[in-house]
């Protein structure tokens, strides 16, 4: 495949993410505290979400086994990156839940197959055949600004998920008010710690597939985040009113 075809394709692959970000302001994914009725067979949430990511750590885990030899140092460490987040995903998060009768849909489960399957192919494709870093990358102030944002992201992603967790654990039959760290100034801090991972991620891997992942990220989060502000602000009417969707102080 050319570059020209490769870049065709992933600029598609975006201009979708766009759809879909207009379509998810609109009517937002049937999961969660938004699951509603027909959207197909239901499974359990915690096996739905294990299916939903496996992929993406399959494929590229393939990629890395399968081009190792052939792969330069930053190379590695860059797939290593997302098959270390992917790890997380799909085989400890799902564990770190509370054990409950919640359900997802199939339709949903099987749309986030298809993204992870797409996307991973995508950047374990530039990753082998398209990147070519220097040896002093790691030197650069795009790299390392681009390092210190993806671990600053998993931080915030993380440390946010444990209060909610907690909090799950603490009320197990009600949504509550998550207070304190990040949530004192926006509702998802989760989901803007991983747009800050990703964005991060594609500072490192400077191809046009990581920047592709950053824009659905987004295309998928932002949406979901402003859904759940307004959400917040119906149910509990003493929501903290100076509290921001997603961006502290902006959105």
């Amino acid at each position: 495949m050319t570059d020209s075809v490769l870049n065709s394709i992933i600029i598609g692959w975006m201009l979708v993410a766009v759809i879909s970000f207009f379509y998810l302001l609109r009517k937002p994914a049937p999961y969660g505290r938004y699951a509603a009725p027909g959207w197909g067979r239901q499974m359990d949430a915690r096996v739905g979400w294990i299916i939903m990511e496996s992929p993406a750590l399959a494929v590229m885990l393939a990629y890395l086994l399968y081009y190792f030899r052939t792969l330069d140092d930053m190379t590695l460490w860059l797939m290593l990156l997302y098959i270390g987040h992917y790890t997380y995903r799909a085989l400890i998060y799902p564990f770190r839940l509370r054990n409950t009768v919640k359900k997802t849909s199939a339709v949903v489960v099987g749309s986030a197959v298809f993204f992870n399957l797409v996307n991973a192919n995508l950047l374990g494709y530039s990753f082998t055949y398209v990147a070519d870093y220097p040896p002093d990358i790691g030197f650069e102030t795009s790299f390392q600004t681009g390092a210190m944002l993806f671990f600053v992201g998993i931080w915030f992603n993380i440390k946010s998920d444990n209060r909610l967790i907690r909090l799950r654990k603490e009320s197990p039959q009600a949504y509550v008010i998550p207070y304190g760290w990040l949530y004192r100034w926006v509702s998802c801090p989760n989901y803007l710690g991983e747009m800050i991972e990703w964005t991060g991620f594609a500072l490192m891997a400077q191809h046009l597939a990581s920047w592709s992942f950053v824009v659905w990220t987004v295309a998928n989060l932002l949406p979901r985040a402003l859904l759940h502000h307004q959400w917040y602000l119906r149910t509990f009417p003493d929501y903290p009113e100076r509290r921001k969707a997603v961006i502290p102080y902006l959105l």
